[in-house]
């Protein structure tokens, strides 16, 4: 067996060992979906006066979150075991925006929270611009 089809085997191996994996975390993660739904669910019915006002929105943000990864796993398989970049700032701008909802006490912490988003946005813009593809 000479050493490029070992190298190709391994290769082979190794990506189907990865698809696997990712296939069992989109199942978790889809469990975990449904029973965010069931959560935020049960919080639309309840009383409305004994519950924080931002608990509601940290779970439709914790609910995008979990639609993100799941389409970032979509994403992976569709372009042939590649995950686009922009995905992965897509879903950081959305998890820094649920931690300033969530973690809202200290003025400079969301200060620095949302200069790390306008960052996140500069390197979306960086990455979308056809000036890097020549």
């Amino acid at each position: 067996m000479s050493g490029l089809s070992q190298s190709k085997l391994i290769a082979r191996l190794l990506q189907w060992i990865i698809s696997c994996s990712l296939l069992i975390i989109a199942i978790i993660l889809i469990i975990f979906l449904i029973k965010e739904t069931i959560v935020l669910s049960a919080l639309l019915f309840k009383n409305s006066e004994t519950m924080p006002s931002y608990l509601l929105l940290e779970g439709i943000i914790t609910y995008f979150l979990y639609f993100e990864f799941i389409a970032l796993i979509i994403k992976y398989f569709q372009s042939v075991y590649h995950f686009p970049l922009q995905y992965f700032i897509y879903i950081g701008i959305t998890a820094i925006i649920r931690l300033i909802i969530v973690e809202h006490k200290e003025p400079i912490s969301v200060l620095v929270y949302s200069v790390s988003i306008l960052v996140m946005i500069l390197a979306l813009y960086i990455a979308n611009t056809k000036r890097l593809i020549k």
